[in-house]
């Protein structure tokens, strides 16, 4: 297990972290989990550090499912940021939706054909990318799953947060809300694109989260994240079940049932959550619209997996398997988060390359 010499254990709230600025992102508050790659494995507070430079320009290629949604819109400005402030260059590739594994597939070998020194991947699917890791491995070129998740063995790094985390944070708010014992709440719940790692591993926390409270949970509606695709499964819930008290899933289903309820005239009566934090996410609970939403500050996990990717691809020390501490925001707390740790700038525009 490779260690970074200069990561400090630490127990720092996340609210303490300094604030976000291009050149100054780190120390952040971080957990290691241990062994590397476990699903279940044991998880460590620390302080993430980061490199100041790179020893040189290396060429870094990242691979996104899509740029649907503002979620990976932030994924992007962490990677290019990061590569920026390193001095090192990068491409970034999008497949164009969750349904286009073989996409996502050709874009990673094409950009190794096209020089990239390392890979960092949002993988589309958990198990559909082991080959391809292994064949880059057998190159000498190193790669990072950032955000997703993957099943290889074959990884150099992993730069995520534990999505059962994320569901479980969601659930237990929901639980606490109405435990066992009070009357029973129907939730309609969209845990995302079926066969992806962290849908899977949503979906298990939510409902271990939820088991024993009076939360009762309608069938699972799987679908593609993009905005459309979501609008119809929610639109599908609410005909098919009036009574339904709460929408719960991904932050497209948040944003997109926002519309619909209004629509409808059941805003205040049909409660909203997101499993994860997007812009939308963050201005519908500042304007009571959006209950709660775990934080997992994606922008911080694009900028640890250029870290890591240097640091690999340089032979220095660094984490293997490590994303930045979960936190929930509500209502209560919205006013004390800093937004730029965990969001792009709302002026933030898709950035392709940096050289």
């Amino acid at each position: 297990m490779t260690r970074m010499s200069t990561v400090l254990l630490a127990g720092v709230a996340m609210m303490a972290t300094p604030a976000f600025a291009a050149d100054a992102w780190y120390p952040y508050d971080a957990q290691e989990v241990t062994p590397a790659f476990s699903t279940d494995g044991e998880t460590t507070d620390m302080t993430y550090e980061a490199l100041d430079k790179a020893e040189k320009p290396w060429n870094i290629c990242v691979s996104f499912p899509h740029m649907k949604d503002a979620y990976w819109l932030g994924v992007d400005y962490g990677v290019v940021e990061e590569a920026k402030r390193l001095g090192v260059k990068l491409n970034v590739v999008e497949a164009g939706g969750y349904t286009e594994l073989n996409n996502q597939i050709n874009q990673i070998e094409d950009c190794v054909s096209g020089g990239a020194d390392a890979v960092i991947i949002g993988a589309i699917s958990y198990d559909g990318l082991n080959n391809v890791v292994s064949e880059l491995k057998g190159k000498d070129v190193p790669v990072i799953d950032v955000i997703n998740g993957m099943s290889s063995p074959d990884l150099a790094a992993k730069s995520l947060v534990s999505f059962y985390t994320m569901g479980a944070e969601t659930g237990k708010y929901l639980a606490e809300k109405h435990p066992s014992g009070s009357e029973t709440v129907k939730v309609g719940w969209f845990p995302g694109p079926a066969g992806a790692g962290w849908v899977e591993a949503a979906h298990k926390g939510f409902m271990e989260a939820v088991e024993g409270s009076a939360v009762e949970v309608l069938e699972p509606r799987y679908g593609d994240t993009g905005k459309e695709a979501q609008q119809r499964l929610v639109e599908d819930v609410l005909q098919a079940d009036p009574d339904v008290k709460y929408i719960a899933g991904t932050a497209v289903t948040a944003e997109a049932a926002q519309g619909l309820l209004r629509e409808r005239g059941l805003m205040g009566d049909v409660g909203i959550l997101s499993f994860y934090m997007t812009p939308g996410v963050y201005q519908g609970i500042e304007r009571g619209f959006i209950s709660a939403a775990p934080a997992d500050s994606m922008v911080i996990q694009g900028r640890i997996a250029v870290d890591q990717a240097v640091r690999v691809l340089e032979g220095k020390d660094y984490v293997k398997h490590v994303g930045p501490k979960i936190f929930v925001v509500d209502e209560a707390n919205i006013k004390d988060v800093a937004r730029d740790n965990i969001l792009p700038p709302a002026n933030f525009s898709p950035v392709f390359s940096v050289n």
